[in-house]
């Protein structure tokens, strides 16, 4: 963390404050300026990196001549927070931040969390519950007739009805509550330039109805063309099975070639609210040109006195490189497909190359790139080569019951371009830790990759994600086959032995999926224990806004067959199928038993070898693992280790110097990737 220090002296070897965009009306002087044309108002902190939504946004529309100012983190209680640069000429632009604001907020179980990761030092209490909304009206009392854009992932996600896990209800689009004009969804460079191009050419807003990546209201359908009609708001409302068959129908429409115009109506309002097709997908020059604009790659100055932004003073972030997007994977817990679509875009191998070199001349680098990739690392194409000119398909998935026939399985550039930056000068080590798709590995012929990746750029540990054992369960997360990752764990094991090396799979896991019976869950729990560790956090299932999985959560069925699908709702229930996975830890001993005896499986009590716990609780000395058992040690093959093989972790050291803990998920806290 960095040093505190006054907010008027600038941290050595920072950026200076005119690097970044405007953020007060002495900065809007220094540059000769006397209005915005456009306003960015952000619950994130100012970070001027493409890690960033907002700094993408401001950057590509400065890039195209426009004068953008920045508002983050206003005092929603004061009107005068969103005044601080004037009226912009164009439009206020609304974003939550990085994450949704209830998600950055509160744990799965409805806790406070302590800490902010966007906020200057950690603090919490600087954004307001459901940001977008409270943003937007708050510049709408102020500004009565000036343009408001949402955008942002909470924004993108709640776009249409969506299930409110907080409030356990079904809320309306955000454009109703919000009371913004238009709202752009997924990755929005092309989207925000049209947007700006039509209010700069005299457009009024709500005449600004065509632009592919966009949602907005309408009150008929006169105008409206070439539309699919979702079920009206009231009928989501009146059955949540009306609300499945909707939503499976948004997931069929999330192509920039294949996907109909959809519209939800809201008849107590009188209104509409239109969806238009998706975007389309950057090229690689406009992916490479996004990510060469002028960042200035640090916090604003203005954040130095309060120790910086935590989510970017970790080296996860400020040393990583991002050299994808999109994904063609489909967890069903996850949204990047309904954020950023199932194409994967890619940047150019002289792009990151030149980024990478960038990186070797900061003078905190200390020689350890920690990522290279994007949702998912070793996707460096898209999943076949018809989605180019008839996009994706809408009745099947790529990769899930199994992998698609006519999928392309090519990670060799991949493991060139990691080969190629681990040989710049200054670089020590080049990590992978967005994660490894491991059944498209095990699907790609060459050796390659996986060579590449057990010999240089793996340090100890192998974190994966299968996330569950029973099959059951991953049918239901659109997970591939216990036999799938077992396969690949063994690959990696005889890889890992050619390299001569000790090197460890850990997995993640989630508990309490829809699916998930106790029976399920017990069926994790053994294999927790066959894999000889105890993980030390374990992921609750987390139904966040416009997912696959909360969607079965809300409704009770699984909206891709309408078929019922068990849900453990009981906050009871699901302390138990977490416990089973901590079996180990002494405090977990009550529920563990509780749920054995629920999932009639007794003959986990006992002493015998295979068995979970004991018959009576621990005594208070106890600690923790068994005799023989280590917490958070990985294993060379998880789930199908022989008989006597060693366990443990390895003695490699990370970047840090120190040796990572098996199961701990990097920072900053909130939900992970899907891989």
């Amino acid at each position: 963390m960095t040093h505190a220090r006054r907010k008027d002296q600038p941290t050595p070897q920072r950026p200076p404050r005119e690097a970044f965009l405007p953020v007060s009306r002495a900065d809007m002087d220094a540059r000769g300026w006397d209005q915005c044309d456009f306003v960015y108002v952000c619950g994130d902190a100012y970070v001027d990196h493409p890690s960033f939504g907002m700094s993408i946004i401001s950057r590509t529309l400065e890039a195209h001549g426009y004068k953008v100012g920045i508002i983050c983190q206003p005092d929603w209680h004061d009107p005068k927070s969103v005044m601080a640069l004037g009226e912009p000429r164009l439009a206020f632009l609304v974003s939550a931040g990085n994450m949704d604001s209830m998600v950055n907020h509160y744990t799965v179980a409805k806790r406070r969390r302590g800490k902010d990761f966007y906020t200057p030092g950690g603090r919490m209490g600087a954004r307001p519950d459901h940001a977008v909304v409270v943003y937007s009206n708050l510049i709408r009392r102020t500004y009565k007739h000036v343009p408001i854009v949402l955008g942002g992932i909470e924004a993108s996600l709640r776009r249409l009805a969506h299930y409110d896990y907080w409030s356990d209800s079904l809320k309306r689009s955000v454009l109703l509550d919000s009371g913004a004009d238009l709202l752009l969804y997924g990755m929005g460079e092309r989207s925000i330039v049209e947007m700006a191009e039509a209010l700069d050419g005299g457009i009024p807003v709500d005449q600004v109805t065509w632009i592919a990546g966009s949602a907005y209201k309408a009150r008929s359908l006169d105008d409206v063309y070439d539309y699919e009609l979702l079920p009206s708001y009231d009928e989501l409302v009146a059955d949540r099975l009306n609300y499945a068959r909707s939503f499976a129908v948004q997931y069929r429409n999330m192509d920039s070639i294949t996907a109909s115009r959809l519209v939800e109506p809201y008849p107590k309002d009188n209104l509409y609210v239109v969806q238009n097709p998706p975007s389309a997908p950057l090229s690689t020059p406009e992916l490479d040109a996004v990510y060469e604009l002028p960042y200035a790659r640090a916090w604003h100055p203005d954040y130095d006195a309060a120790g910086g932004v935590p989510a970017f003073d970790f080296d996860e972030v400020r040393f990583s490189i991002a050299a994808n997007r999109g994904c063609f994977g489909e967890c069903s817990f996850c949204a990047i497909t309904f954020h950023q679509g199932r194409v994967v875009q890619v940047r150019s191998h002289d792009s990151v190359m030149a980024e990478a070199r960038a990186l070797t001349q900061d003078p905190t680098f200390k020689g350890y790139i920690t990522d290279v990739g994007g949702p998912t690392a070793n996707f460096g194409r898209s999943a076949c080569d018809k989605q180019a000119t008839r996009g994706v398909c809408s009745n099947r998935r790529c990769m899930w019951p199994e992998l698609c026939r006519n999928m392309v399985v090519e990670e060799d550039s991949y493991a060139d371009l990691l080969r190629d930056l681990r040989q710049l000068p200054g670089v020590k080590k080049v990590f992978v830790r967005s994660g490894v798709r491991f059944d498209y590995t095990l699907a790609d012929k060459s050796d390659k990759f996986l060579d590449e990746l057990v010999r240089h750029h793996v340090s100890g540990q192998l974190r994966l994600a299968p996330e569950h054992v029973s099959d059951t369960v991953l049918a239901a997360m659109g997970k591939p086959k216990r036999s799938v990752y077992e396969a690949f764990c063994r690959r990696f094991e005889r890889a890992t032995k050619a390299a001569g090396l000790e090197q460890y799979v850990v997995p993640y896991l989630i508990s309490s999926h829809p699916g998930s019976t106790m029976k399920e869950a017990v069926e994790l729990a053994e294999a927790v224990r066959d894999m000889g560790y105890m993980p030390e956090q374990v992921q609750d299932f987390y139904p966040t806004p416009s997912t696959m999985s909360t969607c079965m959560f809300y409704t009770g069925v699984d909206p891709r067959n309408m078929q019922p699908i068990y849900v453990p709702r009981d906050p009871h229930e699901k302390a138990m199928q977490r416990a089973l996975i901590q079996y180990r830890k002494p405090e977990n001993w009550k529920l563990v038993h509780e749920a054995l005896m629920r999932a009639g499986r007794q003959d986990l009590i006992g002493f015998g070898p295979k068995c979970l716990i004991r018959p009576y609780p621990p005594k208070p000395a106890a600690a923790g693992a068994r005799p023989g058992a280590r917490k958070g040690a990985g294993k060379k093959c998880a789930g199908s280790q022989a008989p006597g093989a060693k366990k443990g972790v390895s003695g490699k050291k990370s970047a840090s110097g120190k040796k990572p803990a098996a199961g701990q998920r990097r920072k900053p806290s909130g939900p992970r990737k899907a891989k």
